[in-house]
């Protein structure tokens, strides 16, 4: 069963989503859809409020950035990675694999 459809993603703004007790952000770039841990590994802030600009995301709290293929720590203040998790696109359908 599919977490959501594409039409729910609009490009630049993430979404959150809850799946098997997790908190996951799932963003749209392009064609592309990623999906990471949805809290900062810097503060508790939920990065689902934040900003995508081309492949990273930005914690809405303290201005870090994380890349979303990856969840490399990219500017402080964070320098925890996030973890990622894999997406599936089946037509419409978009599915967060944990």
């Amino acid at each position: 069963m599919a977490d959501l459809t594409l039409e729910q993603l609009t490009e630049g703004k993430p979404v959150l989503i809850e799946k098997d007790g997790k908190s996951i952000c799932v963003a749209r770039v392009g064609t592309e859809v990623f999906a990471v841990a949805d809290t900062c590994t810097h503060s508790d802030a939920s990065l689902s409020e934040g900003d995508v600009t081309g492949f990273k995301i930005e914690c809405w709290l303290h201005g870090a950035e994380f890349d979303l293929r990856t969840g490399e720590a990219l500017t402080l203040p964070a320098n925890i990675p996030l973890e990622t998790y894999a997406v599936s696109i089946d037509g419409n359908a978009v599915t967060v694999e944990i």
